[in-house]
């Protein structure tokens, strides 16, 4: 019972954030027929929003197949998903009962604290629990102890991350209806400094003026699949016409293929921002019953592309930038004795289009440009510098992407060693 309400229910984000909805318009007696559309819609935009998602790491999972064979470059590319996966045979029953009870103390935490966020972001608070019971063993720690700590530790991490970013979310969205709940926020936090350092916001990048012959630029999706072209005719001239008819494109001609993995991104990228728009709509008046009874004056924290539709010209932008961050990381890390990070294109697409949003709302285009590229580092070396810590329980292969979580795991992981804790 235990495994189907933690990761069939509450570790499915649709149906988490969907329970709340249905809470919130619960709460505020709506009708019948109120209650069924918005719970459903709210649900419906998640399940769209992991549609586009899935549609978009497809054409990715190509390109990365391309870019290692064209390159022939051996590292470690981060991926949650994956050393979740492989934590839980060790960690299993701990994350699920540091995710039951953080999310409790983050519901007490924003009850009764001034860092009044609820944190929506399902799989983000599963993989944060798994990394948060792994640092906690490589430090020392056990039993008990370690799931009062971890649970402690999430709750503060559901809070506060969202509580930092909220200043420069106000100028992005020019409301303060909603908080972004992503354990990406270091690289959001930075980005938005050095935009801020560097850029000037009144430059944004949705300003930028197209010639009239190149007015198509403007449809966001037309902007993203010409862009994604390039990349990807770029990489399968590298990757050879033989490796990908034989390997991926089961016969279809190497360029054809490209060209339509570039188009199915930027339909994936389409897809995202529907599910985003429906959420959104849904999602902050249902929000506002829990507010208002339950949790007074809280906010819900998002994942992170519901910002992506204040910026669209910021998310294609923070993306190449970003990536060209992990490329130039690449050639770096040997050089310090670390195992090379190779850019996965899931990470900088989502990390690095947000920190693209970030950086443009207090820098504009330059911003934008710089802010990204500092999250790129930032998602290059924070994992390579974890994996010297996760390898003490045998995960050499893979380490946790976004920035939070490495920087999270090696604060709990050298705290621990520090006090003595090992």
């Amino acid at each position: 019972m235990l495994d189907v309400i933690m990761y069939d229910i509450l570790g499915t984000p649709a149906i988490l954030v969907g329970l709340f909805a249905l809470i919130g318009l619960l709460i505020q007696k709506k009708s019948s027929s109120t209650v069924l559309s918005g719970t459903l819609k709210t649900i419906m935009g998640f399940v769209i929003l992991g549609a586009g998602a899935t549609v978009l790491i497809g054409s990715l999972d190509h390109f990365s197949k391309m870019f290692d064979h064209a390159f022939q470059v051996q590292g470690v590319i981060p991926n949650n998903e994956a050393i979740v996966a492989a934590a839980q045979t060790n960690f299993g029953t701990a994350t699920a009962l540091i995710m039951v009870f953080g999310m409790i103390m983050n519901l007490l935490l924003a009850r009764f604290t001034p860092l009044k966020y609820i944190f929506l972001t399902g799989h983000h608070t599963l993989f944060m629990a798994c990394l948060i019971a792994a640092s906690l063993s490589v430090g020392g720690m056990s039993g008990i102890p370690l799931i009062i700590v971890g649970s402690i530790i999430l709750g503060l991490c559901m809070v506060v991350f969202p509580a930092i970013l909220q200043p420069t979310v106000r100028q992005i969205t020019g409301s303060d209806d909603f908080a972004v709940g992503h354990f990406g926020s270091v690289g959001y936090y930075v980005s938005a400094k050095i935009g801020k350092l560097v850029g000037n916001k009144a430059r944004t990048t949705e300003d930028i003026q197209v010639p009239k012959s190149l007015g198509f630029l403007r449809d966001t999706s037309v902007a993203i699949s010409l862009t994604m072209a390039i990349f990807f005719v770029i990489v399968a001239l590298f990757a050879g016409r033989s490796y990908i008819e034989a390997q991926l494109s089961n016969g279809s001609n190497f360029i054809i293929f490209a060209i339509m993995q570039a188009i199915t991104f930027a339909a994936g990228v389409y897809i995202i921002l529907a599910g985003v728009r429906m959420l959104i709509a849904e999602i902050i008046p249902a929000f506002k019953g829990i507010a208002d009874k339950l949790v007074p004056n809280t906010k819900p924290a998002l994942d992170c592309p519901t910002i992506f539709p204040f910026a669209p010209n910021a998310v294609i932008i923070g993306f190449i930038f970003s990536f060209l961050a992990g490329l130039v990381s690449m050639f770096i890390l040997p050089f310090i004795g670390l195992k090379v990070i190779v850019p996965g294109l899931v990470p900088h697409f989502f990390t690095g289009a947000a920190a693209g949003v970030f950086g443009n709302a207090t820098g504009g285009r330059i911003g934008a440009m710089a802010g990204a590229f500092a999250n790129g580092l930032l998602i290059s070396f924070i994992p390579a510098i974890l994996l010297i810590f996760m390898g003490d329980i045998g995960y050499e292969g893979t380490t946790f992407g976004d920035s939070d979580f490495g920087v999270i795991g090696i604060i709990i992981i050298n705290l621990l060693k520090l006090f003595g804790a090992v």
